[in-house]
């Protein structure tokens, strides 16, 4: 079993920034990847970024060049550094991890509001 929770959400003005954090606990040593997904009212959840046990990421076009992934593998925690925020980012964000052949683990989310 592994427990996500997520901390960092909140209200930002355009152009701002926030730094999102996932903290894992419980079979840690056994995730390969984690990622962040977000989901807004009425749409589908979608792909932020991953990153995986050797430190290859992946971007959602929407995050390149203004998101950052990474993990520190000595807190067992992940982070997403959100810079140049927009309106279209509003969502909650959610945190997940992957373990072969089990089912993915997912955090409660935390809401990212950006306006004015």
């Amino acid at each position: 079993q592994v427990q996500l929770v997520e901390s960092g959400g909140g209200l930002v003005q355009p152009g701002g920034s926030l730094r999102l954090s996932c903290a894992a606990s419980g079979s840690v040593g056994s995730i390969t990847a984690m990622g962040w997904y977000r989901q807004a009212p009425g749409l589908e959840r979608e792909l932020v970024a991953t990153v995986t046990n050797g430190g290859i990421t992946n971007y959602a076009d929407s995050a390149k060049g203004r998101f950052t992934i990474s993990r520190d593998n000595a807190k067992n925690t992940m982070y997403l550094q959100m810079n140049s925020l927009k309106p279209d980012d509003t969502a909650v964000y959610y945190c997940k991890a992957i373990i072969p052949l089990k089912f993915p683990y997912w955090g409660q989310g935390t809401q990212v509001t950006v306006s004015s």
